[in-house]
């Protein structure tokens, strides 16, 4: 199982990585990306299975290489949280920046007017979470370092 929680970190790190580097793209290009939201998702499910994997093996006995290896395998899925809650506030940053109260407003505009507006919710949903994506890479070579992984 030590194998498994090794190969399972290098996923963490390719996956948030990858979603990083897409998510960085689109920001620039101010585009939505389906891809960049599956990368995500993809490195969010590997963190939490990395995260479940390392605590079962605690549980069955094997050492963690010292509590700063634990501390920095847990923390990019407090990371992750983290993002999504900005990322959830991000459209009423937006809409309040622009003076709007409520999306029903924004639905009131000229279509182009719309279309700017959620681009630009996007674009901070984007930001938010491709930094989480940075954040959390750098998090996991931390963690694998402390394990004398890397």
């Amino acid at each position: 199982m030590p194998t498994l929680h090794l190969i399972l970190g290098v996923l963490v790190v390719v996956l948030n990585l990858a979603a990083g580097v897409v998510g960085a793209w689109y920001w620039v290009r101010v585009e939505p990306s389906l891809l960049f939201w599956r990368l995500l998702r993809a490195g969010q499910v590997a963190i939490v299975v990395q995260v479940l994997l390392g605590a079962l093996l605690l549980v069955l006995g094997h050492s963690a290489d010292g509590d700063l290896h634990i501390i920095y395998g847990v923390l990019p899925l407090a990371v992750s949280f983290i993002a999504e809650q900005l990322r959830i506030g991000s459209a009423d940053t937006i809409l309040a920046g622009r003076g709007f109260s409520s999306s029903q407003e924004v639905g009131e505009l000229p279509p182009e007017d719309q279309r700017v507006v959620v681009l630009s919710i996007v674009r901070r949903e984007i930001g938010v979470m491709t930094i989480s994506c940075f954040v959390v890479v750098l998090l996991a070579l931390r963690a694998a370092s402390e394990a004398g992984a890397i």
